[in-house]
């Protein structure tokens, strides 16, 4: 009754939900990535103690640091790094503009405009 819940299977004991969440929430979103990626202005990363290899070993699709640059280089050969590169290559994720469409709050698109003034149809209507 008072015993852990994972007693029987050591293997669990890394794991952590509430460290793979906080993780996963913490990442940047997809559309800064993608205009970080539109810059032409790339600026030096800055030295940090606090992240791994200093901070210098960044991977911009991925937004992950990386302790060696063997070890990212190894991270640019894998299917996920890949997988994002083509979601970056591509057209801008999502955008609040997107959003508000969806939702039906902007403005609609109803196409080009027929006629150019409203006002020809009724000095047409008065001659009769």
């Amino acid at each position: 009754m008072g015993r852990c819940p994972n007693h029987k299977n050591s293997k669990k004991k890394g794991y952590s939900h509430k460290t793979a969440l906080r993780a996963k929430f913490m990442k940047k979103g997809d559309d800064l990535i993608h205009a970080e990626l539109r810059l032409d202005d790339r600026k030096p990363l800055p030295v940090d103690e606090d992240l791994p290899g200093m901070g210098q070993y960044y991977c911009l699709h991925c937004d992950r640091y990386f302790a060696s640059a063997s070890i990212r280089d190894d991270h640019f050969k894998t299917k996920l790094h890949k997988k994002r590169m083509k979601l970056m290559k591509g057209t801008a994720p999502h955008s609040q503009l997107d959003a508000e469409l969806a939702a039906g709050m902007g403005r609609p698109d109803n196409g080009p405009k027929l006629r150019e003034s409203s006002s020809a149809i009724p000095v047409a209507m008065e001659s009769f």
